[in-house]
């Protein structure tokens, strides 16, 4: 093992010293095969030690923590490996502390296992580390199972591609003049196809009345080569299209009931819920077969729905994501959004703002609501009129972040108050806004007016 390495510690010139304010604290860290655990070197005389990672060797990870009377410990949050000790150590009642590896990584010196332990554990004692937001059991449950289905979805669409790709070997141009290959009409027809029928006039009037192409241009997209190899491709790529449909719904069934036990936990009355009224077509194609409003409004108590651009799937993830008590370990909206990675890093010296970008890093929430602003550049909403605004000023990317973030802090706000969405707060309406203009037209209107008469 390698030899335990003393902290420095660092004087001010005023002779303060960082005070040690988590005294029973250790540090672990983390990998596939094996976890290195320091603890404090008055507590055991062998402090620094390997373990594996078996569940034996959790279990005697935990029974070694308590025997040496740690009640908190450090980690940091390395993929998934941490994720079972992590929960073994909150069941035995000590307190964990998941950091970002990027707060730890600054250690000199010869990087060890060993080392960076007991760097962890220093940091933690002189309360230096920040932790990772992470949810409660019943919140990780649905987010494991919301982040299946995304993945099923995605393999869903891989499927279709492959489709459009077997499809346009033959020369078919059917996803040219269908949107949606998958839809009734589209399906209808691939059916039939791979049935043995080859008319394209006969394939075409399959199509559904509703169906915006012409019964005609459907027909000439319909003229191929009829490939054996390629129509045996196109029926695997259909068949698994199915399969990961399929999947889907059966997922959609077990979140359901993850849904329905996590409401069951609130003190929350669900027959209060007043519903957002949704415009037609409102719903996407992959949304939840899953009264996800209901739960919405039982776990958090108050219907996040009103807010512009977040629907049924969007909702969904956020559950997982979150939990219920997340206005709990954020101070403010500003902290909140921060942590979603929607607020510039600016770089100040001399008092001036030197540069005022983004991170480049993925944060799961942020990403939702960066999905749930696209859609508000057609918007005809004040919260549209916002993208819009900042879209004609800066760009569509800063639009999408300045949306997504003002989306994030009406959310965050609505929780913690359980107040009712209030547009008139999200910024001026659309008559405000021309009412502006004509102001600001008028007076051109009038120097352009008064200069022409100097002139003449």
């Amino acid at each position: 093992m390698a030899k335990t390495r003393k902290a420095k510690m660092i004087k001010s010139p005023d002779g303060n010293k960082l005070a040690i304010v988590n005294p029973d604290a250790a540090g672990i860290d983390i990998a596939d095969t094996e976890m290195q655990v320091c603890v404090p070197e008055d507590r055991d005389g062998e402090n620094n030690r390997r373990f594996g990672s078996f569940t034996c060797d959790l279990n005697m990870i935990v029974d070694w923590l308590k025997a040496c009377h740690i009640t908190t410990v450090a980690m940091e949050a390395t993929g998934i490996y941490y994720l079972q000790l992590f929960l073994k150590l909150q069941d035995a009642g000590i307190e964990v502390l998941l950091a970002n590896p990027r707060d730890v990584k600054n250690l000199s010196g010869h990087k060890t296992d060993s080392a960076d332990a007991e760097w962890l554990m220093l940091l933690h004692r002189y309360g230096l580390l920040k932790p990772c937001y992470q949810p409660g059991n019943a919140a990780r449950q649905i987010r494991n199972l919301s982040r299946q289905r995304n993945n099923l979805i995605r393999s869903a669409d891989k499927q279709i591609q492959y489709m459009q790709k077997a499809m346009e070997q033959m020369n078919i141009k059917l996803s040219t003049v269908i949107t949606d290959i998958t839809g009734l009409s589209g399906r209808t027809i691939i059916t039939a196809i791979l049935q043995g029928k080859r008319d394209p006039v006969e394939l075409a009037s399959l199509a559904q009345s509703n169906c915006k192409a012409s019964r005609e241009d459907i027909a000439k997209s319909l003229e191929g080569t009829w490939d054996v190899d390629l129509l045996f491709m196109l029926q695997q790529s259909l068949d698994a299209y199915d399969f990961f449909i399929s999947q889907t719904e059966e997922c959609d069934k077990q979140l359901e009931v993850l849904l329905a036990a996590y409401q069951a936990r609130m003190d929350t009355n669900a027959d209060m819920l007043v519903r957002h009224d949704r415009r037609k077509g409102a719903r996407s194609k992959n949304a939840p077969d899953i009264d996800v409003e209901k739960y919405a409004y039982a776990i958090w108590g108050v219907n996040v729905f009103d807010i512009p651009g977040l629907k049924d799937l969007a909702v969904m993830q956020l559950i997982g994501e979150l939990g219920h008590d997340f206005i709990d370990k954020f101070e403010s909206a500003e902290k909140f959004c921060r942590w979603c990675n929607l607020t510039p890093e600016n770089k100040i010296s001399g008092g001036k703002i030197l540069s005022s970008r983004v991170q480049k890093r993925k944060n799961p929430v942020g990403q939702i609501f960066r999905k749930a602003a696209a859609p508000m550049a057609r918007e005809k909403s004040e919260m549209g009129n916002y993208y819009r605004r900042i879209r004609a000023k800066s760009g569509a990317l800063q639009a999408n972040v300045a949306t997504a973030h003002k989306i994030a802090k009406i959310f965050y706000a609505m929780v913690k108050t359980k107040e009712k969405y209030n547009p008139a707060k999200v910024g001026i309406d659309e008559r405000e806004i021309m009412e502006r203009k004509i102001v600001r037209l008028e007076r051109t209107l009038e120097k352009l007016n008064q200069k022409y008469k100097q002139a003449s």
